[in-house]
């Protein structure tokens, strides 16, 4: 039976000697001096990474949001665009007149900080237990936001020394204690994910060289990923947030490395058949540049899915995460080869490949290690093996109706020390949870009272203030008799401010503005109005609590639209890539269950062990989005060879020799990948600490389970029938030819 093309075993690549020597020297110079030119530029972008990143979520969310739309008309009303912090000050057994006149003085130096607006300091608010008092300070969102309230909260502690205790709050004090969160993620974020790379690859090669080079190669692909990031962010092309930033880091330099493995693999196996470096350079390359270039591409592919999300903190990760992919490519095709070509067999030292010396395949399923021995069980008890590792996966993905991922408040998202939380929980003992955060509400003019009238009968409303510029206080209070008169009694009221017809209330809610009681209240009273306005100048609610509610909504609605894309178009790369439509299916689906496992594992951890108090919603899809797609990536490691080797010894014969040539590598890329990832667990932040494990988790079980155990048994198991419709389906198990003959020169 002839042979398809496409299942032919790869031609002899182009003899060295055609190449002039001066050009093997040339090119791979020219690649390192390109490469080092972009690691230059990269270093010097990684201080303004952060310069570029903002925190506030409002920033993220679609433009369709309400808390969008009111945020864009609020600015309309107050002028300059503010970020409000809260500072409550407290003395048990009530406040002094000395301590009013402290407090008093306290404001008079917030004013005169550099950051706050003219006139953006409040009168101090006495609590009605007389115990405490509260300031709101307007800080200027054109202003660093972090060293505005640090340089309030060192004004504060003056006041903490006479007896009082003080906090900053407030949406300003949690972007000030996020940033302070992410302050580590320049330094430490990448010495413990490089150090921790460094060890697995000493460990595994046993060679102090060659993990210097890999992580050199990967370490210039993320500098040249930065500075692409950077130049993007400054044209307001892009937006970056702390967490895209973290995740870039970690993704290129688990990504560049399980790249780097799969090339230094072939390398290895090329030097035992060719002397000189260039010709073993070229069939390392031709052996892995396409199992390379579809893995990076799957991934890609998944991650570019997020541009049709809704929240634009999931949109732009798309981009920003898959420049890090393409520039680990990259770096992965010409500069990692480049750097192997100069340090030839030295790089191995030493154990350096020997000209002539047996590699794996050649070797078979008869020879000594962990391998071999492995694909002598999997040949013994196939089917013992893949329906016990399937319901070990059932069983582990049982948990995931223990996940709780319908959002957490605010002050839960920092871990550890949060003076903002502290002082929430401060402000909630002695005025309403929601003072300072309240309820934003548009009306339309003639609507005001009416609006009014429902916020008032709303349970959960504590009280409603309507905008006015005449009032000393920038507010009137409303009540179901109309807008009350400030000053003597019997005075007329002020005019509510009006901007194109509409007005704007506030409505202190008893919650705090964090918590997910308010975003209920929040939902409610937008129902509620939704019969007070028309269609075309409907009641607008937003604020601070109907941010993180509609970000919540966004995030919910991207999961469920995002996942099945990202299934779907990883299922017709790996279609084009194998050529066939069973395999594809069946790799899909261990991934899938491979998924459900780790986060049913994680969801009991997490509950059970850390106590969190919940998820945010993007958790999941995050971790599906890189799961799926890095655990697709050990998929095509190993069915790429497991092809390779079916057109040679057979269906069954290929897939137990897969498994020994690329079980080392496929390990070792998940212990670095799982190490990378759970080096995002040293920021204090509780949505990258549960990403950083679901993440870690799922990649050794897929490693170490799925791609050693399920995957090669149920492909034993159903032999040629899993490359359908492809020629391979049709080959007889017996190998066509024998091995000795092929002419693949990396092997």
């Amino acid at each position: 039976m002839k042979t398809a093309v496409s299942d032919a075993p790869p031609v002899q690549p182009r003899p060295a000697s055609r190449v002039p020597r001066w050009l093997r020297v040339l090119i791979p110079a020219a690649l390192i001096l390109v490469w080092f030119a972009l690691f230059g530029l990269g270093g010097a972008s990684f201080g303004a990474i952060s310069d570029v990143s903002t925190n506030d979520q409002a920033q993220f969310l679609p433009a369709s949001s309400e808390a969008t739309k009111v945020q864009e008309l609020q600015a309309d009303f107050r002028g300059d665009e503010a970020i409000p912090a809260i500072v409550i000050l407290q003395r048990d057994g009530g406040l002094t007149e000395a301590d009013n006149e402290a407090i008093a003085e306290l404001a008079s130096q917030f004013q005169s900080t550099d950051g706050v607006l003219t006139d953006g300091v409040s009168p101090a608010i006495p609590s009605e237990d007389g115990e405490a008092a509260e300031l709101f300070v307007q800080i200027d969102t054109a202003a660093e936001v972090g060293d505005v309230v640090s340089e309030l909260r060192a004004e504060l502690a003056d006041a903490e020394t006479a007896g009082l205790t003080g906090h900053v709050a407030g949406p300003a004090g949690f972007t000030a204690d996020l940033s302070g969160a992410f302050a580590g993620i320049d330094g430490l974020l990448l010495i413990v994910a490089l150090s921790a790379v460094f060890l697995i690859l000493v460990i595994v090669y046993r060679s102090p060289l060659l993990p210097l080079i890999m992580l050199g190669s990967s370490l210039t692909a993320l500098c040249a990923a930065v500075f692409t990031v950077v130049q993007l962010a400054r044209a307001d092309i892009l937006l970056i947030n702390g967490q895209t930033q973290g995740i870039l880091f970690i993704l290129v330099i688990g990504a560049a490395t399980d790249y780097s493995l799969l090339y230094i693999a072939r390398y290895r196996e090329a030097l035992h058949v060719h002397e000189s470096k260039w010709t073993a350079t070229w069939a390392a390359l031709r052996g892995s540049w396409e199992p390379i270039l579809a893995s990076g591409g799957t991934v890609i592919a998944g991650l570019l899915i997020l541009l049709f999300s809704d929240l634009n903190s999931n949109k732009i990760l798309g981009p920003v995460a898959a420049i890090g992919i393409v520039f680990a490519l990259l770096a992965s095709l010409t500069l990692l080869p480049a750097l192997m070509f100069w340090a030839g067999r030295t790089a191995f030292w030493p154990r350096r490949p020997q000209l002539g010396q047996t590699g794996p395949s050649e070797q078979g399923i008869d020879a000594n290690g962990i391998w071999p021995r492995l694909a002598r069980l999997v040949r013994r008890r196939p089917r013992v093996i893949w329906i016990g590792s399937t319901l070990l996966l059932v069983v582990m993905a049982l948990g995931m109706t223990q996940l709780k991922a319908d959002g957490v408040s605010s002050g839960e998202f920092v871990l550890g020390e949060s003076q903002s939380r502290d002082g929430q929980a401060l402000l909630a003992e002695h005025f309403p949870g929601g003072s300072g955060t309240p309820a934003v509400v548009i009306a339309p003019e003639g609507a005001l009272q009416d609006t009014a009238d429902v916020l008032l009968a709303t349970d959960g409303v504590d009280s409603v203030t309507v905008l006015s510029a005449d009032s000393p206080s920038g507010s009137l209070p409303v009540t179901s008799d109309g807008i009350q008169a400030l000053g003597a009694p019997g005075s007329e009221p002020s005019d509510p401010t009006v901007v194109d017809g509409r007005v704007l209330l506030q409505a202190t809610l008893v919650y705090a503005g964090d918590s997910l009681e308010a975003e209920a209240l929040v939902k409610e009273l937008r129902t509620e109005l939704s019969g007070v306005g028309t269609s075309a100048e409907p009641v607008l609610v937003g604020g601070t609590t109907a941010v993180a509610l509609d970000t919540n909504t966004a995030a919910i609605h991207d999961r469920n639209l995002v996942i099945p894309l990202v299934l779907i178009v990883i299922m017709l790369i790996l279609m084009l890539l194998l050529r066939a439509i069973v395999a594809p299916l069946l790799l899909i689906g261990s991934v899938v269950l491979s998924f459900a496992a780790a986060l049913g594992v994680s969801a009991i951890v997490f509950n059970q062990v850390f106590g969190f108090p919940g998820a945010d919603p993007v958790v999941p899809l995050f971790g599906f989005v890189f799961l799926v797609a890095l655990g697709v990536d050990y998929n095509i490691f190993l069915m790429t060879r497991v092809r390779e080797e079916t057109a040679v010894h057979g269906a069954r014969e290929g897939i137990l020799r897969g498994l020994i040539v690329t079980g080392g590598v496929i390990t070792s890329a998940g212990l670095v990948l799982a190490a990378t990832f759970a080096a995002l667990g040293v920021l204090p932040i509780l949505f990258l600490v549960q990403l950083a494990f679901i993440v870690a988790f799922g990649v050794l079980l897929d490693t170490f389970l799925v791609r050693s155990l399920l995957i090669p048994a149920l492909a034993y198991d159903m032999g040629r029938v899993i490359w359908w419709p492809s020629a391979l389906s049709r080959m007889p198990e017996t190998p066509r030819f024998d091995a000795a003959d092929r002419s693949t020169p990396e092997r």
